[in-house]
């Protein structure tokens, strides 16, 4: 696709990186004053971009370009052994789309999961407005999917409806079940539902080789990644 497109982009001042300790990172935002709509949002996913709450951003470092966007193709994908087992994990639970998740349900769940998983983020402590304001539905192309296990919620995932995809914005799920691997599991649903869409893709953000936070992405195959402008494939290893 061409990767001419007219609109203003924005630029932070370099900061530590969220990743890599040594490192600094700089982040180019889309004007938030641009006219977005579903069709933009999707050509610039396909650049690379990436959606946090209303706005649409991608990193770009002068002395790094670890961050690779990355992205599965799903008529291609094949369970693995691990996977398999996951699956068969949570046989028990059900799924369902929700139209919003500004709920105290979801939130204490949110709340839950921040304060067990990621204590050393950025979105410690959560609080109300912040998970408003990140956790939004946008340019009408945001899904949620919900978990229930005997009724009660235990996982959500926030995805965006592309032309050729989905993307896996956020998931959050109960702290307590870590022996169901819900993450994986959401991503194997998403994955299962860009299938059902009869779309290509499922977007799964930045990749890092040096990051392990990031190292479960390669656990999909096959995989691509984004470097010089096009999508290629990238090894398992």
């Amino acid at each position: 696709m061409s990767s001419s497109i007219n609109i203003k982009l924005f630029s932070t001042h370099p900061h530590k990186c969220s990743y890599l300790a040594d490192r600094e990172a700089t982040t180019v935002f889309v004007d938030p004053d641009a006219t977005m709509d579903s069709a933009l949002y999707s050509r610039l996913s396909e650049l690379g971009f990436r959606r946090s709450g209303q706005h649409v951003y991608r990193p770009q470092c002068a002395e790094c370009n670890a961050c690779t966007p990355v992205r599965i193709k799903v008529e291609a994908f094949a369970l693995n052994r691990q996977q398999k087992r996951t699956l068969k994990r949570n046989n028990d639970l059900t799924l369902e789309l929700l139209e919003r998740i500004d709920t105290d349900e979801c939130y204490a769940l949110y709340e839950a999961y921040i304060n067990v998983r990621h204590r050393d983020g950025d979105m410690f402590p959560p609080t109300k407005s912040q998970y408003n304001g990140f956790l939004t539905a946008q340019w009408g192309a945001t899904r949620f999917l919900a978990a229930r296990l005997n009724g009660q919620l235990v996982g959500v995932a926030m995805c965006d409806v592309l032309a050729n995809g989905l993307s896996a914005v956020y998931t959050f799920f109960d702290p307590s079940l870590t022996k169901r691997s819900l993450g994986a599991w959401f991503i194997l649903q998403q994955i299962a539902w860009t299938n059902r869409l009869g779309l290509s893709h499922l977007y799964l953000g930045y990749w890092i080789k040096d990051c392990q936070k990031m190292s479960y992405k390669t656990q999909y195959q096959p995989l691509e990644y984004f470097k010089g402008g096009f999508w290629t494939r990238i090894s398992s290893n």
